[in-house]
């Protein structure tokens, strides 16, 4: 049930920081009501995650997805392609992930 949270927590967080973005430094009502909407649910989703796998695997998780997501969803929608560097540095973030999630007994689920 952890990683379930945790995918939840993932999700809500790509999407309320999406609609950071959008919502040009709070000014704009709907995507300003989107990302404390989604932060929140990002959090508490979180904190369930929390019951069962450890804070640094979960985090590591949480942070590393979170930051390959938002970079697709940047270069898909908003046309803002990584380099080279980055999308070697993305992959080198998925693997991490990888290894903690799948291979690490640390994170065992």
């Amino acid at each position: 049930m952890g990683y379930l949270f945790l995918s939840i927590a993932i999700l809500a967080e790509v999407v309320a920081t999406t609609a950071l973005n959008a919502s040009q430094g709070f000014t704009r009502l709907w995507p300003s009501v989107i990302t404390v909407l989604g932060y929140g649910i990002a959090f508490y989703a979180l904190s369930l995650t929390l019951r069962t796998v450890p804070m640094g695997i979960a985090y590591a998780v949480w942070a590393g997805v979170g930051i390959v997501l938002i970079a697709l969803v940047g270069a898909v929608f908003l046309k803002q392609q990584p380099d080279l560097p980055a999308m070697i540095g993305m992959a080198f973030i998925i693997v991490g992930v990888v290894l903690v999630t799948f291979v690490s007994r640390t994170g065992a689920h």
